[in-house]
Parts: structure tokens; C-alpha cells; sequence
């Protein structure tokens, strides 16, 4: 038995894999844009209204929710439906957060459908870190457009999705959309 070979012996000799980088994933690895504590102070979801449309990827305002585009999404068009109040939990929405909610998600559907004519939908709320919340102290929801074959070789082999549009230009869609159809 031999020594193992060193990976650094190899840089550069040709294989048959392709390649794409996609350095731009390392700051979602590495946490960026992650609240620092729990509060509403540092949190993306509480800043996000705040800030201008093209600046924080707001597709469409409600009186007490808001929709935005995922600054991370798995598919191009993935949205989320958030209440402007910082509440960690669904059953802490009021009546009228409830229902604006939902009329939000429903709204953004038929949006993403009309847009983009995906061929499904997944829809969800990751409640609490253990849930897989990237975000736990901000209720949102996720609005993820499907297409068959969307979950290729790509993000099975080598966790990267390749995305066609630039987050902008996929707002600026879905905002135009939005108010043509309100």
C-alpha cells in the first residue's frame, strides 16, 4: 500500500468534469446577511421594507405583509411572503396578518404562473431553526416555482443551482406583473 496522493499533485491536469463556480453561494455558506442575534434590529426580513425596492428585492406591499425575492433562492422566481411584524411563529399572526398572508401567497402564485409557467409549486414554512429556517426569528413563507428536471445532477452532486436571470431582473418581472394584475 502506497502513500495517498496529495489533491495539490493534480491541480490543473484535465479530466472530464466541467466546472461552474459559483463563489457568489460562499456568503449564504458562510452566514452572511444572517441576523447577529434574534432581534428586530438585525434582522433582513425587519430591513427589507425599509429600503427601496430595488435594494431589497420587494416585490409588492400589503398593509401588513410584504413579498420579497429570496435573496438565495433554489429556483429563479423563489419568493417570500413575510409579515412586517418580527414574529417567529404562524399561530403568532394576528387575524388580518393571517389573511393578508394568504391572500399574499395565493397572489403570488397566479404572479409566478402568468411570469414564469412553472409546471408545480412548492410551498412552505420552515418554522424554528431545527425546521430548517435560515431565519427563525421572522416568520416567512416560500413561494418556489417547478419545473420538471428543475432538481438536476447540479444541486444533488455538487449543492450549486444555476440560475438564468440576475435577482433584479426577476423582480422587476414579477413587480410589473404584480401591479398589472392587483
Amino acid at each position: 500500500m502506497g502513500t495517498p496522493e496529495s489533491p495539490l499533485d493534480f491541480a490543473g491536469v484535465p479530466d472530464a468534469f466541467q466546472r461552474l463556480w459559483t463563489p457568489h453561494r460562499m456568503v449564504y455558506i458562510g452566514g452572511e446577511n444572517k441576523p447577529a442575534d434574534a432581534g428586530e434590529r438585525e434582522c433582513p426580513f425587519c430591513r427589507a421594507p425599509r429600503l427601496g425596492e430595488a435594494d431589497s428585492l420587494v416585490v409588492a406591499r400589503g398593509t401588513t405583509c410584504f413579498v420579497v425575492l429570496n435573496l438565495y433562492p433554489y429556483n429563479p422566481g423563489h419568493l417570500l411572503v413575510c409579515p412586517y411584524r418580527h414574529v417567529s411563529g404562524y399561530i403568532d399572526l394576528t387575524p388580518e396578518e393571517t389573511q393578508e398572508f394568504a391572500s399574499l401567497t395565493q397572489h403570488a402564485v397566479r404572479v409566478l404562473a402568468a411570469v414564469s409557467h412553472p409546471q408545480g409549486f412548492n410551498l412552505g414554512i420552515n418554522q424554528g431553526e431545527v425546521a430548517g429556517a435560515g431565519i427563525a426569528a421572522h416568520l416567512h413563507q416560500h413561494v418556489v416555482p417547478r419545473w420538471q428536471g428543475d432538481s438536476n445532477f447540479l444541486p444533488v452532486v455538487a449543492r450549486t443551482k444555476a440560475l438564468p436571470q440576475l435577482l433584479g431582473e426577476t423582480r422587476d418581472l414579477l413587480a410589473a406583473a404584480w401591479d398589472a394584475s392587483a
